[in-house]
């Protein structure tokens, strides 16, 4: 590497680590324990925990057949899946949320035939969890079909030929094989939840106690309202320690990572 480009090369670093390092140094360390124990704190961080829990099963239960399905299909038909999956990703946040209100708001698709019955979904902790399995998803799927992807079909197909079922053969073969990949599929796509914010915030709202999550908490107490500016830095603090964490977590699931 060109002595020059290390320049550049840490600038960028600096670039990624300095704001980070700004947001900690301004955490008051004597107060941090009261300020993420506040009852508006709790309950963000609560809202926060258990929507992405029940989003991340969402993901489990339909992203892993999903994953499967890409895996095991044809290349061509696999590549249009796949750039479907990844179009959430390239999103910006707020349309999603936009794409979301139309499908499931009073006038959407579906909103119509719900309000039929009267199931109402927008702006409820419902549609909290709608928005984060919509943002969250495409990292389970495209982990974990990476890593199915490259198993292979060798044992597979060597299983089937000793009589293996396709049940047998995937709780016995394909997942184990595949679970380094489930595995960080499932902390990224948690990780994703509990950070999101423009699509929980179009489609859900941000009444307290019921769609405020700890992003939109952050949000509101830098704009003058709701928790105060130091429980708000707190909480992004903990998400941050959070995303640390994630990535230690994946990480370790990595075969053949140094430690």
């Amino acid at each position: 590497m060109p002595q020059v480009l290390m320049v550049p090369a840490f600038l960028g670093l600096a670039l990624l680590i300095v704001p980070l390092s700004a947001l900690v140094a301004r955490v008051e360390w004597k107060t941090l324990w009261h300020d993420v124990t506040t009852p508006e704190a709790l309950s963000a961080l609560g809202l926060s925990l258990g929507t992405g829990a029940l989003a991340t099963l969402i993901c489990v239960v339909f992203g892993v057949p999903l994953a499967l399905f890409i895996a095991r299909s044809a290349p061509r038909t696999a590549a249009i899946l796949r750039a479907a999956v990844t179009v959430p990703l390239v999103l910006p946040p707020m349309v999603g949320g936009v794409a979301l209100l139309f499908l499931f708001g009073r006038n959407g698709w579906l909103g119509q035939l719900l309000a039929e019955v009267g199931i109402s979904i927008t702006f409820t902790t419902s549609a909290v969890v709608l928005a984060q399995t919509f943002v969250a998803l495409p990292f389970l799927v495209l982990a974990f079909e990476g890593a199915v992807r490259a198993t292979g079909t060798d044992f597979e197909q060597t299983a089937a030929a000793l009589g293996a079922g396709r049940w047998r053969i995937l709780w016995r073969v394909t997942l184990p094989l595949a679970a380094p990949g489930l595995v960080a599929g499932v902390v990224l796509c948690f990780a994703r939840a509990i950070g999101e914010f423009g699509a929980t915030a179009l489609f859900a709202g941000n009444a307290p106690g019921v769609t405020q999550t700890m992003p939109l908490a952050i949000y509101t107490a830098f704009n003058g309202a709701g928790v105060t500016q130091g429980t708000a830095v707190a909480l992004s603090l903990l998400l941050l320690v959070t995303a640390i964490a994630v990535l230690l977590l994946v990480r370790a699931w990595r075969p053949g990572t140094v430690r």
